[in-house]
């Protein structure tokens, strides 16, 4: 049995709009991000357990891909650690080929894209997106340029370049950084993981393998860091289509994790909007989620809000707190990760969280990405 339907399509869920996959389109006419239309998901015996990748679950994907991408991504340790009393699963998708989950959707969309044609394309990220899209731009043979933040750890942009990508370094904020590649995207094809539909066709992948690793069940909390929301979204995609395939009885809840300094989407939750709601913006060591105006907010509201689950924001004292008893642990993440940790305190603390309950922290980011901003944490240069 396949996922795939004549008419799967891009979509836009604001207006309705719909185009062909069998093009590459990053955004709709009216400028909007489209999605792909909602797909019937597929069962335990459509797994390929031939594949020791994310693409043993090629059968979910909207269309066929005749040579993907691949760099053995996905199928990352899933280990179950005491935290502060309670016993959680820890996610350890920092494990990937270019040390982080951005790999699940860089895989999907790079290889499509090839397929589709496309020979060069445009990044902006904090880091580990860019990184990803440079290092699965390499694997298909296609050229990359990456707009990133000017104040972005050396760590990740040594990494682009020694994938042969060309990295332009942008003053001011992770924000400023989005516009001008909104700029630039006239001239080359933007293949933001922000906007690309096709990119959170891989990040859904994450879905099928806690299924599939947890017994074919479903967890029931998945505790997510969340910047853009490409993680929230990907979980959502991918269990709605387990629950729609009758493969799971109910979706766990999602919960996205915030710096309590840069919250935008925990502002538009707690007030009950679909809408931006203003915030201050303060610099936070969690710099993978430091994003201000995610341009998919009205998904990620209804994907929390669908799951039953909820926003949380850590201060920055809990996100380093958390971030060395991790690493006491021997989990090495950068501190955007460790902020799921510190939110599965407050959430168990609450009563939000049951100690009984089979909770997933994902773990999304290699702390050998943030070297120096870790040595400044531990006084070690």
């Amino acid at each position: 049995m396949t996922a795939r339907a004549d008419t799967a399509a891009y979509v836009n869920l604001a207006s309705g709009e719909s185009y062909p996959l069998d093009r590459p389109r990053w955004r709709s006419e009216s400028g909007h991000p489209l999605m792909i239309s909602p797909l019937p998901g597929i069962g335990r015996g459509d797994i390929d357990r031939s594949r020791r990748s994310l693409w043993r679950y090629a059968a979910a994907l909207p269309l066929a891909v005749r040579n993907p991408v691949s760099l053995g991504e996905g199928m990352t340790p899933l280990v179950r650690r005491a935290w502060r009393g309670v016993q959680a699963l820890f996610k350890l998708d920092y494990l990937m080929p270019t040390g982080s989950f951005k790999d699940r959707g860089a895989s999907v969309m790079i290889s499509v894209l090839r397929q589709q044609g496309v020979e060069r394309v445009l990044e902006d990220s904090s880091g580990n997106g860019g990184a990803a899209i440079a290092g699965y731009a390499a694997a298909a043979g296609i050229g990359a340029k990456i707009l990133v933040p000017a104040a972005t750890q050396p760590g990740k942009t040594v990494q682009m370049r020694a994938y042969g990508a060309e990295v332009e370094l942008v003053p001011g904020t992770r924000q400023d950084t989005a516009e001008e590649a909104l700029r630039q995207a006239e001239r080359i094809f933007y293949a933001s993981h922000n906007w690309q539909a096709f990119f959170l066709q891989g990040t859904k992948t994450l879905a099928y393998e806690l299924w599939e690793e947890l017994g074919f069940r479903a967890p029931d909390n998945v505790i997510v860091p969340l910047g853009a929301g490409s993680n929230v979204l990907g979980c959502d995609i991918g269990f709605c289509e387990l629950l729609r395939h009758g493969e799971i009885g109910r979706l766990p809840r999602l919960f996205g994790v915030q710096p309590a300094n840069c919250a935008s989407i925990h502002a538009s939750f707690v007030r009950g909007t679909d809408e931006p709601v203003p915030v201050a913006i303060a610099p936070t060591i969690a710099e993978g989620t430091a994003i201000a105006k995610p341009v998919r907010l009205r998904e990620v509201l209804g994907a929390l809000r669908r799951s039953g689950g909820a926003t949380v924001t850590v201060s920055e004292d809990e996100i380093i707190a958390a971030f060395r008893e991790l690493a006491a642990a021997g989990l090495y993440v950068e501190p955007t990760s460790a902020g799921t940790a510190a939110a599965l305190s407050k959430l168990v603390v609450e009563g939000t969280i049951r100690a009984e309950e089979t909770t997933v922290l994902l773990l999304t980011g290699s702390g050998l990405k943030a070297t120096r901003r870790i040595g400044e944490l531990l006084g070690a240069g």
